[in-house]
């Protein structure tokens, strides 16, 4: 009898980690009332929801201090040739302050079970990207999240910078013109790439796998595009609607 049960746990837990697995896309903001993408509520929002994942942007100011933004520019601010100071002074369009990386680390840190997905954003030369890089990593480090955190950069080289430094994180790619073999050479994780590009090698999921990488496609707002990469063995889906993808 313990030998059975034993055979459905390790059944139920193959089960699990073969279903494609949800990633709130700069949180959880498209709720009612809506919120704001890459707000401390968005990320709150996705806690709730009880995914595997949420996904945010991660900036570093003039001077040197890290943020959560998507865009460039906050208002008609340009974040890397802006100090923090004049940066918060124009709040969110839900009302929020501008979210430093360790504020949103804190909300993150207060439900361990949803992964933090770290894209670090490219910056204007490999030396701003290597500094945003390793204060990314030791503030972290120095919150006690690693082992909560995951990687997603444009940068190859953010991508192998975060190897270089630790090389247990995981690690993937988002630009897309790296063939699963070429990300598996690079030493990276896995391949986090649009949907269309599956849709032009519709043989890299497979062989993403068979080579032990991690599978992800954004952003997929369309329940059809998610039924066939779900249909095709995607590990993860990166979504503006995880509480619809959710359900299915």
């Amino acid at each position: 009898m313990k030998n059975f049960i034993l055979g459905l746990a390790v059944l139920s837990t193959v089960v699990m980690k073969a279903q494609t697995q949800i990633i709130a896309h700069r949180g959880y903001w498209q709720t009612q009332p809506p919120t704001t993408e890459n707000s401390i509520k968005s990320l709150e929002n996705a806690q709730n929801l009880k995914i595997y994942g949420s996904e945010f942007d991660v900036r570093m100011t003039k001077d040197g201090v890290l943020v959560v933004n998507h865009d460039e520019h906050h208002s008609k601010l340009e974040i890397s040739e802006t100090n923090f100071k004049d940066l918060e002074k124009e709040k969110l369009s839900n009302g929020e302050n501008f979210p430093t990386l360790k504020d949103y680390l804190k909300q993150g840190k207060k439900d361990k079970s949803l992964k933090l997905i770290v894209e670090i954003k490219p910056d204007k030369t490999k030396e701003k990207e290597d500094e945003l890089t390793a204060k990314t990593i030791k503030m972290i480090k120095d919150m006690k999240l690693e082992s909560q955190s995951e990687f997603i950069s444009f940068s190859l080289n953010i991508c192998k910078e975060i190897k270089k430094a630790e090389p247990k994180f995981i690690v993937q790619y988002l630009n897309g013109e790296l063939s699963p073999e070429q990300i598996k050479k690079e030493g990276l994780d896995g391949l986090d790439y649009h949907y269309s590009i599956f849709d032009k090698n519709p043989t890299w999921i497979s062989e993403a796998k068979a080579l032990g990488l991690i599978t992800n496609s954004w952003t997929v707002n369309d329940v059809a595009v998610y039924d066939k990469l779900k249909a095709q063995g995607i590990g993860f889906i990166t979504t503006n609607i995880p509480d619809q993808l959710k359900k299915k």
